[in-house]
């Protein structure tokens, strides 16, 4: 036999239409006739039809087809047809070939046109169920096979553009420039304990109030509830006083220094306060005046004089912790008027042996000294049933705390100090005293409120009081640890309710016990700890940071920090667990899709169903966590759903085997896990925002809302960006130089 033919060596879709063409013609017309590829990797990527004893050669493959069939007719309207479908191949894209409008012809024939039409048209109609192509193929399928046999055809990758392509309704809706309760929506307050400015705030009150209240705030605003996040620095009381005096400053230039304090180390830790205020403002005077204004007139507040503690030194009464002396329980020489730092025993300034002024070392004599009390027995019986009606959503530890008090029942209690730092009590012959700072300090909540709204418009008087007078609208939640359960079950909601004014009163009271340092306490002085500030000093990011405190979070008994659980965590959890995830499909995805998403089909994926019942039941759990504010568990449930992503990855094989050969299924598959990933970023956007953030730039799409059940909400033609590393490795040699550093030996 003289005549050789030789099929095209690209990886294309033309070239496996014309390697169709020419081997379906040689088995119709010249069974002898074998297609094969050229041994010369300079061979021209067309075809070729040669006579090896004449020479004669021919290149086009439609020529060819003819040429074998020994028939030079084509039909008019294959011409056409073929013609159109030649241009869209052209393109390498089967997109392109579907937006061809073809007519098939009625009968089947073998014949070069429909030779040269069926080759054309196997592309789009392969798996499909058009009867002309299904039957033409079952009568040439010896030529189709031979075909598939030498054509390896590389799937095309589109053009990364940047285009988005997503379902606007699931996306976290903007919020407000100032907040303000909506109707017919649900309006959440949310507070934590506010930070006191006489030091750095170590890991234990940052998780404890701060950290906890902030991964609340923004899951519900994530969910697109209408919510308002607000704390500030507690400023004023005798603590300030004694601080300032120790440092030799004034108690305004140490609330200053200790608020920037404050502010930047929930800066570094993605606190997203609404609004981060101060105690010591014009507001927090006149609202916390007018609450005790208010309680004066309804009879709710009397005069007591006591024996107290008096400086004649420098003339003036001396609060609790402007005495110190030797404590009567252990004999520990440094003990203060509040407590004893050693035996841990609370006491009164007058039993302490050998008493002397902390501000000049005089010893205090008693004198009687004139206060005004709260009187809580008065206000028993209705603060009694709001408890019994408020409390059912309440954290354990914080039912227990308001019910010992109540049971054991109510006394009046001091509102009022002899101090210059603080609210002034407004009543004649009280010039010289100040409002007590637990009494004044939860009324900052309001007064902090009221700045967010003064700030940007000085005529405001009434934002502020549609938050905090409006109880049938707004739902209040408070974080703060256990020791600040009584100022915010007890003593203030029966201030509101004396006031006669409709508070808006406490719905939910999450509170913590303690975070102690491996074994120990914090102690900022001995340098035993982890301190705010020393976390960014680590250089390892406040994602990592956020996760482990949350993942520790004190909720029903005391918890330890520990360096080697810290850097577990950060190897075992967060970077195989999730870090891999992300960056496993990401990686996929930009490696064979060009980084767009393909069109899908999901009945392509076995058992695709299952898994969506699994992971649907993973979300549900986690949702229903959050809104408990279980907040431990939902994190939890959040590395559960990756690590179901994981697995379903890992199921489904997603490798370069399974591309070639299931493209369907694949095509499915990385819908479904960049989809995976995208929720991934909203479930996990309230313990480590920074991460979601980079995930949804990684993803190149908008910040989505936690949805009740998992949609893939990212569409075929989406364009993702680069991958990149979400987290790094801590090399395990770091534990014991931090222990080291922050173990109480450094100076």
């Amino acid at each position: 036999m003289s005549l050789e033919l030789y099929g095209s060596k690209d990886k294309t879709l033309l070239a496996l239409v014309n390697n169709l063409k020419l081997s379906i013609a040689a088995a119709a017309y010249d069974p002898k006739l074998v297609v094969k590829l050229p041994e010369d990797s300079d061979h021209q990527i067309g075809v070729l039809l040669k006579d090896k004893k004449t020479g004669f050669e021919l290149f086009e493959p439609n020529a060819i087809v003819k040429y074998l069939a020994k028939n030079y007719t084509i039909d008019e309207h294959i011409k056409i047809e073929e013609k159109e479908l030649h241009q869209a191949v052209l393109t390498n894209r089967k997109e392109s070939l579907e937006q061809v409008q073809v007519s098939t012809p009625s009968k089947v024939e073998v014949n070069p046109s429909q030779i040269i039409l069926f080759s054309s048209l196997y592309p789009i109609y392969v798996n499909g169920s058009n009867n002309w192509f299904n039957e033409f193929a079952e009568k040439v399928n010896k030529g189709v096979q031979h075909a598939l046999s030498i054509t390896k055809v590389e799937r095309v990758k589109e053009e990364n553009t940047g285009a988005q392509n997503y379902i606007k309704d699931y996306l976290v809706k903007d919020q407000a420039e100032r907040i303000v309760p909506k109707p017919d929506e649900r309006n959440i307050l949310i507070t934590s304990a506010l930070p006191y400015v006489n030091n750095v705030p170590h890991l234990g009150n940052i998780i404890g109030s701060v950290l906890s209240a902030d991964i609340y705030a923004r899951y519900v605003k994530n969910r697109n509830h209408n919510a308002i996040f607000i704390c500030g620095t507690d400023e004023y009381g005798t603590a300030t006083e004694t601080k300032a005096l120790e440092d030799g400053v004034t108690p305004k230039q140490l609330c200053d220094k200790y608020h920037k304090i404050h502010k930047d180390v929930y800066d570094w830790f993605d606190i997203g306060f609404d609004y981060f205020g101060r105690t010591t403002t014009d507001l927090q005077t006149e609202i916390a005046q007018d609450i005790f204004l208010k309680l004066h007139k309804n009879g709710y507040l009397e005069e007591k004089t006591t024996e107290q503690l008096y400086c004649e030194q420098h003339h003036s009464f001396l609060a609790d912790r402007f005495v110190e002396g030797t404590c009567p329980k252990c004999g520990y020489e440094d003990a203060r008027g509040d407590q004893c730092d050693k035996c841990g025993n609370l006491l009164d300034p007058l039993d302490l042996i050998n008493p002397r002024c902390k501000v000049d070392g005089a010893k205090p004599v008693a004198r009687n000294s004139t206060h005004i009390y709260l009187k809580l027995n008065d206000l028993e019986e209705p603060l009694k049933k709001w408890v019994e009606e408020a409390s059912g959503v309440w954290s354990k530890n914080s039912k227990t705390i308001t019910n010992s008090w109540i049971k054991q029942g109510l006394e009046p209690r001091c509102i009022t100090r002899d101090l210059k730092w603080g609210t002034p009590v407004p009543l004649p012959g009280y010039e010289e005293k100040v409002l007590y700072v637990w009494f004044d300090a939860t009324i900052g909540y309001v007064s902090i409120t009221a700045n967010y709204f003064r700030e940007n418009d000085s005529t405001d008087t009434e934002n502020w009081i549609k938050w905090w007078k409006n109880p049938e609208n707004v739902d209040l939640y408070q974080f703060m640890g256990k020791d600040n359960v009584p100022f915010h079950t007890v003593v203030f909601p029966a201030s509101e309710i004396g006031t006669g004014d409709n508070w808006t009163k406490l719905y939910h009271l999450s509170t913590t016990e303690y975070l102690q340092y491996e074994g120990g306490k914090f102690s900022k002085s001995r340098g035993v700890g982890v301190f705010g500030n020393n976390a960014k000093e680590t250089g390892v990011s406040s994602s990592v940071w956020r996760y482990y405190l949350a993942s520790i979070r004190p909720e029903t008994g005391d918890a330890q920090f520990s360096w080697d659980e810290f850097v577990a965590k950060n190897n075992s959890e967060l970077l195989a667990n999730l870090g891999n995830f992300v960056n496993r499909i990401v990686k996929f995805v930009n490696a064979k899709y060009n980084g767009v998403l393909p069109k899908y089909n999901l009945d392509n994926i076995p058992n695709y169903k299952e898994f969506v019942n699994e992971f649907n039941a993973l979300l549900k759990e986690y949702i229903q966590a959050m809104d408990g504010i279980q907040i431990r568990k939902g994190l939890e449930l959040a590395m559960a759903l990756s690590a179901r992503g994981n697995a379903f990855l890992q199921s489904n094989r997603i490798d370069n085997k399974s591309f070639e050969e299931e493209p369907d299924r694949i095509d499915a598959v990385v819908n479904v896990g960049i989809n995976i990933a995208y929720l991934l970023s909203a479930v996990f956007y309230p313990f480590m925002p920074s991460t979601s953030i980079q995930i949804n730039r990684i993803l190149n799409a908008p910040a989505l809302s936690i949805p009740d059940q998992f949609t893939l909400v990212l569409l075929a033609g989406h364009n993702i960006g680069a991958a990149e590393y979400l987290f790094k490795r801590i090399d395990e040699k770091k534990i014991d130089e931090w222990r080291k550093l922050y173990g109480g030996q450094q100076k």
